[in-house]
């Protein structure tokens, strides 16, 4: 079991660390698809361009003539839809990132509501409304009433767009929920280069669509051990997105005592966790990331206090949107607390992505206005008037937070801070930004020693006041 887990794992890190784009998958076409009946036209083409571009585009045009099918086939006929199915999910999988967006954007545009058939049905029903006059229809009214729910049933189908039946369908496939996944993924990709109508309107439609199947009742909470199988366990080790595993060692130190592994499974996606997070159980909430990570040994667990949820990660782009997190978060939470009775304390230890670079920028505003109104320039009024200037803290949290820190720890760090600040504006003006980035450093330095790093957003704030 060592030796095959630290196979997996060495392969995993040959590889890296980071997700895997699915939107450009490395697997070969399978020998079987497409098969020889189904590209009819492939010999012809390729005899008369001798290219493999040329075979590449009508690989596409297959899948795309799939998608047709599949989209067009009659409800009864489920046997010949499967098949249908079966060959797109295998064909897209193998098709470049320029074919998936021609794709696409087809299912997105071709396949949209039917708005002609709409605009009729609508004339329609205000035809058969405006007949039988606005009174109410009940059971009484025989076929009137049967002709308006008839007419108000068909303007709800006809409202479905044309690619919704394909999604069902795909979605009952086997590996139908993770080529959905595959898709919002491409389709959230192109939507970060090209903002294109059809394509928002498709990725909503997934995204509305994807949080219905995925919904917390559909999935199983698995506690990840040591134990696990390797593919499961190299799938920990790719995807985890917080704090890279490093090696071996590290890997079993996190699913050992005093840590916990917890993912979201769903049955249509084996072996593979679509999120997982991890604890640590220890005595005190930590006040660094290190300490949970260097924690060696850890403590007994029946000592532990606190559990500090310190690592969450999602392995599918496409879920991009969906808060899985916040359901797995509960259900662990309410997990330890029926089995770990002593663990009293639940805090998170998560880093403020875009933190400094929000700050940077308060306090390049407020550096500018305290010149302006030292210099008396004109341009005070228009600089008071910035964003820098709104109240992100109300009178009575202002209050709050003062009563909870102390003034003594607000006024301490303003002293510390104090002398550097004149120095710091000169060296501003001087364009010395590595001065700046020293201070806000030991600033953060500061917040952390002095055990204020949960609120330490408000903490920088009030600080920053100080450039006054």
């Amino acid at each position: 079991m060592s030796n095959r887990n630290l196979a997996i794992l060495m392969r995993a890190r040959m590889r890296g660390s980071s997700i895997p784009s699915l939107s450009l998958p490395h697997e070969q076409p399978p020998a079987s698809l497409p098969s020889p009946h189904d590209l009819t036209g492939v010999s012809d083409c390729a005899e008369s361009s001798g290219s493999s571009a040329n075979s590449q585009r009508i690989m596409a045009k297959d899948v795309k003539d799939w998608m047709h099918a599949s989209i067009s086939i009659p409800e009864g006929a489920k046997e010949s839809a499967d098949y249908i199915l079966k060959d797109f999910s295998q064909g897209y999988l193998t098709l470049p990132m320029e074919d998936r967006r021609d794709l696409l954007i087809s299912l997105a545009k071709d396949y949209d509501v039917n708005r002609a058939r709409v605009r009729d049905l609508m004339a329609q029903y205000l035809n058969l409304e405006i007949s039988h006059g606005d009174h109410l229809v009940g059971d009484d009214d025989g076929g009137a009433s049967s002709s308006l729910y008839r007419m108000e049933r068909s303007l709800r189908d006809a409202l479905k767009p044309m690619y919704a039946d394909f999604c069902e369908r795909l979605n009952a496939q086997p590996g139908g929920l993770k080529l959905l996944a595959v898709l919002r993924a491409d389709l959230l990709s192109l939507l970060a280069v090209e903002n294109v109508v059809s394509l928002r309107a498709l990725d909503s439609y997934l995204k509305e669509k994807l949080i219905t199947w995925l919904s917390p009742a559909a999935l199983q909470l698995h506690q990840i051990t040591w134990d696990d199988s390797a593919s499961l366990l190299e799938k920990i080790v790719e995807y985890e997105a917080v704090h890279p595993i490093r090696n071996l060692i590290d890997l079993k130190r996190r699913l050992g005592v005093g840590r916990r592994c917890f993912g979201y499974f769903h049955p249509a996606i084996p072996g593979e966790p679509l999120i997982f997070i991890e604890v640590a159980l220890l005595k005190d909430i930590a006040s660094s990331i290190q300490e949970v990570l260097w924690d060696d040994p850890p403590i007994p667990e029946l000592k532990a206090n606190c559990a500090l949820f310190y690592s969450i990660s999602s392995t599918q782009p496409g879920l991009s949107g969906i808060n899985l997190g916040k359901f797995l978060l509960k259900r662990v939470i309410n997990m330890l607390k029926r089995d770990m009775p002593s663990v009293q304390k639940y805090a998170t230890l998560s880093p403020i992505p875009g933190f400094m670079q929000w700050l940077n920028s308060k306090l390049a505003s407020q550096i500018k206005l305290a010149e302006s109104e030292a210099s008396g320039s004109n341009q005070s009024e228009k600089l008071q008037s910035s964003t820098f200037r709104e109240d992100i803290l109300l009178p009575h949290e202002e209050t709050t937070i003062l009563d909870s820190f102390g003034i003594q720890i607000i006024h301490s760090l303003i002293l510390v801070l104090g002398s550097s600040v004149n120095n710091m504006r000169q060296n501003i003006k001087e364009n010395d930004l590595s001065y700046k980035n020293m201070v806000l450093n030991q600033f953060v330095k500061i917040a952390v020693s002095s055990r204020v790093i949960v609120k330490y957003v408000h903490i920088c704030y009030l600080i920053a006041l100080c450039f006054n």
